[in-house]
């Protein structure tokens, strides 16, 4: 029986040298156990929601529902702090470590919502931020499906990466060309639609058009 995919956002992440970064599976996670991956998760029923009420500098793909941007600013947060908003001038921002924290403890725990937290603090979250490349489904004969949104966002200034260590046993900043060399020599593992990304950025940086090929699969 074919197993319906999941609504589902990741983020690249890139620094103002053009490296991304890469994250590494728990081998205790049942899913991509030991692999590196890009910060990202599925769209939780709460990302669904007004998006004029809480975004701000909105200049998006209308082609898809506004949730997927939610769910990648909410996961790139959870997983690593790095949080892509602005107040109501539309000015960048930054929590204290302390209330960064709580935060994300308890958005990992599913006792608040990003909606909320953003309500609570005053914040919008920045739609510029965040710039769609693509879209994939993984095959119909996978026993875990996702419909999966890419996005590439720049690391803000003054910001840097905190990984989860529930989440993430390891993080390392990488070239595009360095992690795909990694890969190609087993000393990194990479599922397809990572190594799809990473050829794409691979060629943004060096002047293609940002976008991935779909796959029909």
């Amino acid at each position: 029986m074919t197993v319906n995919p999941k609504p589902a956002a990741t983020v690249v992440l890139m620094d103002d040298m053009s490296r991304i970064y890469l994250t590494k599976r728990p081998v205790t996670m049942k899913f991509l156990s030991g692999y590196y991956v890009f910060p990202g998760g599925t769209v939780d029923k709460d990302d669904y929601i007004q998006e004029c009420e809480f975004s701000l500098n909105e200049k998006r793909d209308v082609s898809f529902d506004h949730a997927f941007y939610v769910a990648a600013a909410r996961e790139l947060f959870e997983e690593v702090g790095i949080l892509l908003c602005v107040n109501n001038e539309g000015s960048a921002v930054r929590m204290n470590e302390e209330t960064e924290i709580t935060y994300r403890r308890q958005l990992i725990n599913r006792e608040i919502s990003f909606v909320s937290m953003l309500k609570k603090e005053g914040l919008y979250l920045n739609i510029n931020a965040l710039t769609y490349f693509g879209h994939l489904t993984s095959p119909k004969k996978s026993p875990i499906r996702f419909d999966t949104r890419f996005f590439l966002a720049q690391l803000p200034k003054d910001q840097s990466p905190k990984p989860d260590l529930y989440e993430i046993e390891k993080a390392f900043w990488f070239y595009p060309d360095e992690a795909l060399s990694a890969f190609q020599s087993g000393k990194i593992s990479l599922a397809a639609p990572t190594v799809l990304a990473l050829k794409t950025i691979k060629n943004y940086v060096n002047g293609s058009l940002l976008m991935m090929p779909e796959i029909q699969r």
